[in-house]
C-alpha cells in the first residue's frame, strides 16, 4: 500500500512539473526507454513547450478569459458558469499543470544552452524571456506561486516554496534585462527549431523588452516600487531606447502561424481547431459589450464586405436579428437566446477555428497603448495622443494588413472620424463617475480590442485597472465582484501542505477574492 501511494503521489508531481519523489536504481533501469534519446539538445526543446503554453493560453482564453470580459456568453441556466462569476474550483487545475510542465523544458534550454560543449547565448536569452512569459501567467493568475524552487524534481525537492509576487516580478525583471544582453550579440539558432520567429533573434529581443514593459506597467501601481518601474520605462523608451528596442509594428508581433487547416494531427494545428467542437465554437454567442461597439463604429474587422465570402475578418456570422450580441451576467430562466456567433468550420464559411493568425503571445499594439498610458501619466515623453492612434491602427493592421497599414492612411482617419474615436486630450485621466468618459477608458477600451484571443491579458489589465467598465448584469454571482485570481489546485494542498498554508498566510485566503500584490495599494 505504502508503494502505491508513493506511485499516485510521484504521477500528481510529475504532472505538476515542480517535484519528484527520488527513484531507486531499479526503477529508473526498468523505465529508461531503450530506444529513445538519453540526451537532447535545446533546440529539440523550444518548439514543443511554446507550442504547449500557447494551446494552453489559447484553450482557457476561449472558455474562461472571453466569458469573464464579455466577449463570448454562454447560452446556459445552471450554476457554475464563468460570466456570472460563478468560477468552480477546479477551473485551476488545467493552466497550472500545464504552465508548470512547459517551464521544465524551457528550464532545460538555458541550462543545455550553458554548457560548454553546446554553448548559445541565443537559446539562452530566448529561454529566460519564455520563462518570464509562462512564470508571469503563472503568477498573475494566481498570485504567489512556486518559482525559485519549481520545476526542480530531478533534484529532489518534493515541497518546493511559494516566493511572493513581488519577488518574482523582481527576478522577473532581471531574467528580461540579462536576455537583452544576451541577444544583443545574435548568435545563430537552427531556425526552423523557432515557431515565433523562424530563427531572427532581433525579434526576439524586441518581444522580451516588450514583456518586460508589460510587466513594469503592471507593477506600476504598487506604491513601494513605483519610482523604480517608471524610471526604468522612461529609460526603455526615452533616455535609452537604442538598448531597450522594441515592438514597433505588426513584423515583430509574437505570434505562432497555425497551419489554416482543419486538420487536427498536422504540425501547427490550431487549438481552436483541435480543441472545440465545431458545434460547441459555432454555437457561442457573442457578448453584446464586445459586438456592439464594433458595429456601432463600423469597425472594418466586422464589416462583411470587407471580410472572405461576406464574413467579417472576425469570422462572425448573424443571428436571428442580425449583428447582435447577448447581454452577459443574465439572470437564469431570461430565455436569452442564441444571436451574433463565430462561424465554424462545419459551416464552409471563414471561421476563426482554421485562421492561422489565431496564436498571438504578445502583439506590437499592446505595446502601442502601454506607452499611451505612460505617456498620459506622465512617466514618459511624447503624446499619449500618437501611441493611442498607432494601437489602434496596429489593431486593425494585425488582422487586416492591406486594409490600414499606419495612423496616417486616409482610411484610418475617416474611421476615426466616423466612429468619434478621436482622442480628447481634456479628459480627467480617471474619472470618479461609473460611466464617465476618461483617458484610461479610452485607451482601455481599445487595448481590450487589441488583445482579442491574447490568454489572460484582457483579465488581467481590468483586474489592474478596472477598464475597459464592464456592465454588470442582474445574474452576477459572487456579489457582482469580478475575480481576482484563481484559487490553488486542490491537488497542491495535498502534495505540498506546508507551502501551501505558507502561501495563504501571506496572501490571504485561498480564494477568487483575495488580491494578488500588484493588486494592492
Amino acid at each position: 500500500m505504502k508503494n502505491n501511494k508513493n506511485t499516485i503521489v510521484y504521477i500528481l508531481l510529475t504532472v505538476l512539473g515542480l517535484s519528484a519523489l527520488s527513484c531507486t536504481k531499479d526503477f529508473t533501469e526498468v523505465n529508461t526507454d531503450p530506444i529513445g534519446e538519453r540526451s537532447t539538445e535545446a533546440h529539440q526543446l523550444l518548439a514543443p513547450a511554446l507550442v504547449n503554453i500557447l494551446s494552453t493560453n489559447m484553450s482557457r482564453n476561449w472558455s474562461f478569459n472571453n466569458q469573464l470580459m464579455q466577449v463570448t456568453v454562454e447560452i446556459n441556466d445552471s450554476e457554475g458558469r464563468v460570466f456570472r462569476y460563478d468560477v468552480r474550483r477546479t477551473w485551476a487545475d488545467y493552466t497550472w499543470n500545464n504552465w508548470y510542465v512547459n517551464i521544465t523544458d524551457l528550464k532545460d534550454i538555458y541550462k543545455i544552452s550553458s554548457q560548454p560543449e553546446s554553448m548559445n547565448k541565443s537559446y539562452q536569452g530566448i529561454s529566460l524571456i519564455a520563462q518570464t512569459w509562462a512564470y508571469s501567467l503563472l503568477t498573475d493568475t494566481y498570485g504567489d506561486v512556486p518559482y525559485s524552487e519549481a520545476n526542480n524534481g530531478k533534484e529532489g525537492n518534493m515541497q518546493p516554496a511559494f516566493d511572493q509576487q513581488k519577488d518574482i516580478y523582481a527576478d522577473m525583471f532581471k531574467k528580461l534585462e540579462a536576455a537583452n544582453e544576451l541577444l544583443k550579440e545574435g548568435t545563430a539558432i537552427v531556425a526552423t527549431s523557432d515557431p515565433v520567429y523562424k530563427g531572427d533573434i532581433s525579434k526576439w529581443r524586441r518581444f522580451g523588452n516588450s514583456l518586460y514593459l508589460r510587466l513594469l506597467l503592471r507593477a506600476s501601481g504598487k506604491a513601494e516600487v513605483r519610482s523604480t518601474v517608471t524610471a526604468k520605462m522612461k529609460e526603455m523608451v526615452d533616455t535609452n531606447p537604442a538598448n531597450y528596442p522594441v515592438m514597433e509594428n505588426n513584423t515583430h508581433t509574437a505570434k505562432i502561424l497555425w497551419n489554416g487547416t482543419n486538420s487536427s494531427t498536422a504540425v501547427y494545428s490550431s487549438p481552436l481547431m483541435v480543441g472545440i467542437r465545431a458545434v460547441d465554437f459555432r454555437s457561442m454567442p457573442i457578448c453584446d459589450f464586445f459586438l456592439g461597439k464594433l458595429v456601432a463604429w463600423e469597425d472594418p474587422r466586422v464589416q462583411p464586405s470587407l471580410g472572405t465570402g461576406g464574413v467579417p475578418r472576425f469570422g462572425i456570422d448573424r443571428g436571428a436579428d442580425g449583428y447582435v450580441g447577448v447581454p452577459s451576467g443574465y439572470s437564469p430562466g431570461s430565455g436569452v437566446v442564441i444571436q451574433a456567433h463565430f462561424n465554424s468550420d462545419a459551416e464552409s464559411k471563414f471561421t476563426l477555428q482554421t485562421d492561422p493568425n489565431t496564436g498571438i503571445i504578445m502583439n506590437c499594439a499592446e505595446v502601442s497603448f502601454i506607452l499611451a498610458e505612460a505617456a498620459a501619466k506622465g512617466w514618459i515623453s511624447g503624446a499619449a495622443e500618437n501611441y493611442y492612434y498607432k494601437g489602434m491602427a496596429d489593431a486593425i493592421n494585425y488582422w487586416m494588413p492591406t486594409y490600414i497599414s499606419s495612423p496616417t492612411d486616409a482610411r484610418f482617419t475617416t474611421y476615426v472620424n466616423d466612429a468619434n474615436l478621436k482622442w480628447d486630450a481634456s479628459l480627467p485621466l480617471e474619472s470618479s463617475a461609473m460611466g464617465s468618459k476618461s483617458q484610461m477608458e479610452m485607451i482601455h477600451i481599445q487595448k481590450y480590442y487589441a488583445m482579442f484571443l491574447v490568454d489572460f491579458q484582457q483579465w488581467f489589465e481590468y483586474r489592474r485597472t478596472g477598464h475597459p467598465i464592464l456592465p454588470k448584469g442582474p445574474g452576477l454571482a459572487n456579489g457582482g465582484k469580478m475575480p481576482a485570481r484563481l484559487n490553488y489546485p486542490l491537488v497542491t494542498q495535498s502534495t505540498n501542505p506546508s507551502s501551501y498554508k505558507a502561501a495563504i498566510a501571506a496572501q490571504g485566503p485561498d480564494d477568487i477574492n483575495t488580491l494578488v500584490w500588484w493588486q494592492k495599494p
